[in-house]
């Protein structure tokens, strides 16, 4: 070992021996420097991070006996992109890492200076050596530490970039959603006007038959409540839209809510020959909005009613299936025809089918048709909609607002054999 690295190594043992002098040098240098703010807030072990480290680095490249050069350097870099990494993980901003890393330098340089003072019969080559090894490795680090920072920033902008993109493109799509619905409700409100507009021809033209009058007037009453039905769903749903409809949860016993909503349904669904079924206990009290969980039920109940031919339709309530002590379950199954309800469905992408006046105006603009055949030159409503197909209302896309708003989930399951809903709701709710 020629005299030079005997003096550089004596050097290294000398600067290990003073590393906490080393740091506290250099950490209260941090503290004073009022740009360091996010270093402040650090505990000790935190600001330290990576600065022994490299300390110890220096050290090794300054002691020819402890690593070969490529070896100590690699270490070094190493360090400096961990340093980086948790400097932004800590949420330093890059004028702060860069302060940083000079306040280290400069207490380097001051046991350095010190070091050489105490020694004046040192070569020259020894200080000038080390000052150079140390000079590298600041460099090094400056540069690995803030590209490694710098890096990661981009990252996380893009990241941002991504996310906006993607919100933009929700926003983009919910507002097709929304045009499309209410381009429905219009569909569906023109079809009942239609009808109600050839049944009202019909009943004031001269010499119209009894039974046909009475028929027509059937019609008319029955599409002047689908009216009345779609202009409370679309006000409904107008309110959720804009954010008017707020959450009033209390103790309720849903049991008696729901059992009355059954008891008031339970004409419509024997008016189409089917049964209308309540399985639950007779007692269940949790903390809901009894007025929004009715509506949520009436809706699914409806709209199971209306899209079935034989059978009919049981609404149960209690304990969540998947034995989930936190929420409770309401259950809406029909014995229906069933409909795809894989992942690209429309109802389990928006819960967006038919509303009982939308369903209720294909089969009514039909039956206007033949009746108004049957009479000598009836009169034409003029929508060009008398034979319009089952549109795609409202009601669901409250019920899934609704839910939303009640932080509740509504799952859909559905085969040849029907379909049943299901709402799981919080038993109670944070104040």
């Amino acid at each position: 070992m020629t005299v030079l690295q005997r003096s550089l190594a004596d050097l290294a043992a000398h600067l290990r021996g003073k590393r906490h002098e080393t740091l506290q040098i250099w950490r209260k240098a941090v503290k004073e420097d009022r740009i360091l703010t996010t270093a402040h807030s650090l505990p000790r072990s935190q600001l330290n991070d990576h600065i022994p480290g490299l300390l110890e680095a220096y050290a090794r490249r300054l002691d020819p006996g402890e690593l070969v050069p490529e070896a100590a350097v690699a270490e070094q870099k190493e360090l400096a992109v961990a340093h980086g990494l948790h400097r932004w993980q800590q949420g330093y901003d890059l004028q702060e890492v860069s302060r940083e890393l000079g306040r280290l330098n400069e207490a380097v340089v001051l046991q350095l200076e010190e070091y050489a003072r105490e020694r004046p019969e040192l070569e020259a080559e020894v200080m000038a050596t080390a000052r150079w090894i140390w000079a590298e490795m600041s460099g090094v680090e400056s540069s690995k530490s803030i590209a490694e920072y710098f890096r990661l920033r981009q990252v996380e902008a893009a990241g941002h970039i991504r996310d906006l993109e993607q919100a933009l493109e929700k926003i983009r799509e919910l507002e097709q959603e929304r045009a499309d619905l209410w381009h429905q409700a219009a569909h569906d409100l023109r079809g009942n006007l239609g009808v109600v507009r050839t049944a009202t021809a019909v009943l004031g033209k001269v010499g119209a038959s009894q039974p046909g009058q009475e028929r027509f007037l059937r019609i008319l009453d029955r599409n002047v409540a689908s009216l009345h039905h779609l202009l409370e769903d679309v006000t409904a749903l107008a309110r959720l839209q804009a954010g008017r409809e707020t959450r009033r949860v209390s103790q309720v016993d849903v049991a008696t809510v729901l059992t009355a909503l059954a008891d008031d349904l339970q004409g419509y669904a024997e008016q189409r020959g089917l049964f209308l079924k309540q399985e639950g206990p007779a007692s269940f009290v949790v903390e809901v909005d009894a007025v929004k969980i009715r509506r949520i039920v009436q809706n699914l109940v409806i709209n199971a009613v209306k899209y079935t031919e034989r059978g009919g339709v049981t609404l149960s309530w209690g304990d969540s299936a998947s034995n989930d002590v936190k929420r409770w379950m309401v259950s809406i199954q029909d014995t229906g025809p069933g409909f795809a309800a894989g992942p690209g469905s429309p109802l389990v992408g928006a819960l967006e089918t038919a509303t009982e006046a939308a369903a209720q105006t294909a089969g009514d603009v039909s039956e206007a048709g033949v009746a108004a055949d049957a009479q000598p030159s009836p009169v034409s409503a003029g929508t060009g909609d008398e034979h319009q197909e089952q549109g795609e209302g409202i009601g669901l896309s409250i019920v899934k607002r609704l839910a939303e708003l009640l932080d509740a989930t509504v799952e859909v399951e559905s085969d040849s054999a029907g379909t049943t809903f299901r709402v799981l709701l919080p038993r109670s709710y944070v104040s």
